[in-house]
């Protein structure tokens, strides 16, 4: 991927910055090990990653067409914005039925993680099946690139939108076992370790939570 079509994706100083490093990085004989250890000065962080995706929800397109697939969108983003709030995360980006949302501290994601679950679970009482919203969620805790409000990469950033895209289903919690390593403390939930084992974690972990 040419520098020229990042900095079509995102037009910042972050990313000019970020362009000077890479196309140091391609110079003939450079020092990539040093080169790296700079962009990882520069941009990277510790972020606990959520991801959150839709269960049955290709299906539901497949059947009722683009136009239900956008008020499913519209819909989610509407009811889950109050709880990244609430929780302290920052929604970074939606792609299709999925949200990537980052906290500073993994607690603070779990419990966003569950608030959305509860507050899916509300919105539908009284919708048809074909309406309801079910979240499915992977979350992951590490030091990540942050390429300023545009987009992060990372292997936890990998790990939680493999767990939340690919492994969850409906209600489901998973999370790594960095994660794992920080919410232990948290009293109302039980964590319980699968066999799934997305790329860049140790271990991968589905939690129990009271859902109403």
């Amino acid at each position: 991927m040419s520098v020229q079509y990042f900095q079509k994706i995102y037009p910042s100083g972050y990313l000019s910055r970020l362009s000077d490093l890479i196309e140091e990085r391609l110079t003939p004989g450079a020092d990539k090990e040093q080169i790296d250890a700079r962009i990882w000065d520069l941009f990277g962080e510790k972020w606990a990653v959520l991801f959150t995706d839709l269960s049955g929800f290709s299906r539901f397109v497949a059947e009722f067409g683009i136009i239900h697939f956008l008020q499913i969108i519209y819909e989610s983003q509407r009811i889950f914005s109050p709880c990244i709030d609430r929780h302290d995360g920052i929604l970074i980006k939606m792609e299709g039925d999925s949200m990537l949302v980052l906290f500073r501290q993994p607690v603070k994601a779990l419990q966003c993680a569950i608030d959305m679950q509860r507050t899916a679970k509300a919105y539908n009482q009284d919708k048809i099946d074909a309406e309801k919203i079910l979240p499915c969620v992977g979350i992951g805790y590490g030091r990540i690139l942050t390429i300023g409000e545009q987009d992060v990469f990372g292997a936890e950033v990998n790990a939680a939108s493999k767990l939340g895209e690919d492994t969850a289903k409906a209600w489901e919690i998973l999370v790594t076992d960095s994660v794992v390593e920080r919410v232990q403390t948290m009293s109302d939930i039980g964590l319980e370790r699968i066999d799934t084992i997305p790329p860049g974690a140790n271990g991968a972990f589905k939690v129990s939570y009271a859902l109403e």
